[in-house]
């Protein structure tokens, strides 16, 4: 099945949608004010050793010096891979030299950011290491038969006089020979960029910058079932174009400049899907739901009948949904980018081979889904368990916040709740204090609830405490808010 791929770019934003048989699976977004320094490389200068602390500031064109620790200074360790064997930072580095650093930690508060001079640049399926010559591999590649394998075929792809090495990233499992060539041309073109600038810039300079979305939709999104990428900005179409005839010309053939009179993705439904992804509720074709409940600690999906009853008996109208439901979930969680713990709630099956059978249409969905995750079976209580990579924040993480009414709950108190409150508040305000009057300051459904059901109790606490009490509506208080004023 062909996939295709649109990518949407304004100043302020780059948002990609991955397109399937019509309907988004995927949403990548990045917006300009949130992209990070991490893994940038830079040229800095060195402002101050501080012999001391063992440590120095280098002065990498940011606003703040940022902080590198002789323990993040490759130079300090590399003929000797003891702790105890790093030397001291006054004799590696002097006031004024010039060194390449990488950005390990993004400034926070009032900190700078955080270096080291060991170089690593990311690849799709390979982390280059230009300093250093071992081949590593990801420890969440567990069958020992695969990892040699990997191994020797990232060995056949460096030469005798190589002076990098590589990582091996999990992306890579089971990945063909052409594959890993294709990412280590891509990381030594790029290296050697990065080389070829450090010598012809002054510092501080900016010497190699963490790809950015568009960037990255190249180099990790395209494959053999890539039919088009859609690019909706001409200035970034050529820049893309420039950028793939360096390091993927193979996607070269794939690259389309949208011209089309309406939005892009207006034109495929994308900002409509958007919307249906920031609800709980996801209405199925059959007529059933889900119900997604996204917390810190997990993401919990329901699966419910709904209106559909069509099928000869009621345990096969439950495993129709349940099949539905299995292929809409895993949209949802590539949809949503739901990581972590996520447990799945089907409608109950007595029915083994039904649970059979939903459990392999589960596993058969998920396969095409690039991000590593695991499933368990059906448990003892009939839920099953999934957990999947966390590769970058939620779709809901990105684009909403916390509720300023319900702080997260998903939630309000009723305003005959809210009221009762205000009653309580009152009888305690009267005890300690002697005001002319008291002023109830609320909600308009709050008020409205005092000026007719709860009047009489608001007239017998008035009566009770020998003070008048007044209402005033405030249209810009939540359900929930309230102030008592005395007057």
């Amino acid at each position: 099945m062909s996939e295709n791929l649109l990518v949407n770019i304004t100043p302020q934003e780059t948002r990609v949608a991955l397109i399937l048989q019509g309907s988004v699976q995927e949403l990548h977004i990045e917006r300009t004010t949130s992209r990070g320094r991490a893994g940038n490389i830079y040229l800095g200068k060195v402002v101050r050793v501080l012999p001391g602390m063992q440590s120095a500031f280098i002065d990498i064109g940011l606003e703040r010096a940022a902080f590198l620790h002789v323990a993040d200074i490759w130079e300090a360790r590399s003929h000797n891979g003891t702790t105890s064997a790093i030397q001291p930072i006054e004799k590696l580095l002097f006031d004024g030299q010039a060194i390449m650093v990488q950005v390990v930690k993004d400034p926070i508060g009032t900190k700078g950011a955080r270096l080291s001079t060991q170089i690593s640049i990311a690849g799709r399926m390979l982390v280059y290491l230009p300093q250093d010559s071992h081949i590593g591999i990801s420890q969440r590649i567990g069958n020992e038969v695969e990892r040699e394998l990997l191994r020797e075929k990232v060995q056949k792809l460096m030469s005798p006089e190589e002076k990098g090495g590589f990582i091996i990233r999990t992306m890579a499992e089971e990945a063909s020979e052409a594959d890993l060539a294709m990412d280590v041309s891509y990381l030594r073109k790029t290296w050697a960029h990065i080389a070829l600038q450090a010598k012809s810039l002054p510092p501080p300079a900016l010497l190699y910058q963490d790809l950015s979305l568009a960037q990255r939709v190249l180099r990790d999104f395209v494959h053999d079932d890539t039919a088009s990428i859609q690019i909706d900005s001409r200035e970034n179409f050529v820049k893309l174009t420039e950028f793939a005839d360096a390091y993927t010309p193979s996607v070269l053939p794939k690259m389309v400049h949208y011209t089309g009179e309406r939005p892009l993705f207006d034109l495929y439904g994308v900002e409509e899907e958007i919307e249906r992804a920031l609800g709980r509720r996801v209405d199925l074709k059959s007529g059933g739901y889900l119900i997604i409940d996204q917390t810190e600690a997990m993401t919990t999906i329901d699966v419910n009948t709904g209106s559909y009853v069509n099928g000869r008996n009621f345990d096969d109208t439950i495993f129709k949904t349940n099949l539905e439901a299995a292929h809409a979930i895993v949209r949802q969680l590539r949809l949503r980018n739901l990581g972590g713990i996520i447990i799945l709630d089907f409608i109950d099956m007595e029915n083994l081979e039904h649970r059979q059978s939903v459990l392999s249409e589960l596993h058969k969905a998920l396969a095409r889904d690039r991000t590593k995750l695991t499933v368990s079976g059906f448990s003892a209580l009939g839920l099953v368990e999934v957990t999947r990579k966390r590769t970058r924040e939620s779709l809901a993480h990105i684009l909403c916040e916390t509720c300023p009414a319900c702080s997260g709950k998903g939630q309000v108190k009723t305003p005959r709740t809210v009221s009762y409150e205000i009653l309580r508040e009152l009888l305690r305000e009267a005890k300690q204090f002697n005001p002319r009057e008291f002023r109830i300051l609320a909600s308009q459904l709050v008020i409205d609830l005092f000026l007719e059901e709860e009047s009489q109790h608001l007239a017998m606490l008035g009566d009770f405490i020998g003070k008048p009490i007044s209402l005033q509506v405030e249209s810009t208080y939540h359900q929930e808010q309230y102030d008592i004023i005395l007057m």
